[in-house]
């Protein structure tokens, strides 16, 4: 097995740090256009990501039996050298725009990662708002260890790709250089994913690099100030009913649901997702259905496609995103 740093461990430190450092700034230097820090709101994200240390480290043990069994299936093997591993990261990133896009589109995949947007507040706590439920993730990196990278060599990439995008949860820095917009995620581009306007839904999914969103039509430049947390928020700063609230809101949606295909819609369609006859009920109807406004959707909203997804804006709240994702 490659010995691979832990470098979300040794990256603990600096996040502490920077988090600190980046509200007293709020506080001694504050924007008046900027959420800042609110106390409830940051111990929350704290709550989060101190319970996703714990789930996560449940969810590995099954993942990485299945990786290693997989790992051990394959002929194919790619050494850990100074080579590889960028073309590890670079592979681990691509795929990582893939899973962190089909979160947004897909609602049962949605209700994990929508923890992450569930904030009001875009700071460095914000990244820390991690969900309790990340065993979605684990099929989108299959192809990686079926094509011989080891399932250690995977988790360390995945976590460059964690540390990479603490940094960029933050008000307190406007535009990088033309040349890193361009190439590399930055906060500008994160908080286009994590604003809840039209305009900047379901955009900007890149992990490490936005040049992905840029190939595959995603992509949106931020032209005006975000409004952040989801389309419609949740009220709330319980760090467990933050965890399930969309799972909630699902099993709500799957009882009131009058056919199979209906519940299948509500489960892998977008989360804004009506059926046509919800869709078309009159406002009064619409608004006193369940079905016609599933958690995250403003009531009587979120029929119509997405220009990038082709699923339902409405309910899904950009990112993010998770931001670490």
């Amino acid at each position: 097995m490659p010995n691979l740093p832990d470098v979300v461990l040794w990256s603990i430190p600096a996040f502490l740090l920077l988090t600190a450092v980046e509200a007293v700034s709020c506080r001694l230097r504050p924007d008046e256009d900027a959420e800042g820090y609110e106390a409830k709101d940051a111990a929350t994200s704290l709550g989060m990501g101190l319970g996703s240390l714990f789930f996560d480290f449940l969810w590995k043990i099954p993942v990485v039996a299945l990786y290693t069994a997989l790992y051990e299936l394959t002929p194919a093997r790619v050494p850990v050298l100074w080579w590889t591993v960028p073309l590890m990261l670079l592979a681990q990133d691509l795929l990582y725009y893939f899973s962190h896009r089909g979160h947004h589109v897909v609602r049962i995949l949605w209700a994990c990662h929508v923890v992450h947007h569930s904030s009001r507040k875009f700071n460095l706590t914000t990244a820390l708002r991690q969900p309790w439920t990340s065993l979605t993730s684990w099929p989108f990196y299959v192809p990686l260890v079926l094509a011989g990278v080891h399932p250690a060599a995977v988790a360390f990439c995945s976590s460059v790709s964690l540390v990479y995008q603490f940094w960029i949860h933050t008000e307190r820095i406007d535009r990088m250089p033309r040349w890193f917009e361009y190439v590399l995620n930055t906060p500008s581009h994160h908080r286009v994913h994590h604003a809840s306007q039209g305009g900047y839904l379901d955009r900007n999914f890149g992990g490490v690099l936005i040049v992905w969103d840029r190939l595959f039509g995603s992509f949106a430049a931020e032209t005006e100030r975000p409004r952040y947390g989801l389309t419609k928020n949740i009220e709330t700063y319980n760090p467990l009913r933050v965890a399930t609230h969309e799972y909630a809101a699902i099993a709500r949606d799957l009882r009131a649901a009058r056919s199979w295909s209906e519940r299948a819609g509500r489960v892998l369609r977008g989360p804004g997702w009506a059926p046509a006859t919800a869709a078309l009920a009159p406002p009064a109807a619409a608004a006193a259905s369940p079905a016609a406004a599933p958690s995250g959707a403003t009531p009587g909203a979120g029929t119509g496609p997405d220009p990038v997804s082709g699923a339902s804006a409405a309910g899904a709240a950009t990112a993010g995103k998770a931001s670490p994702a």
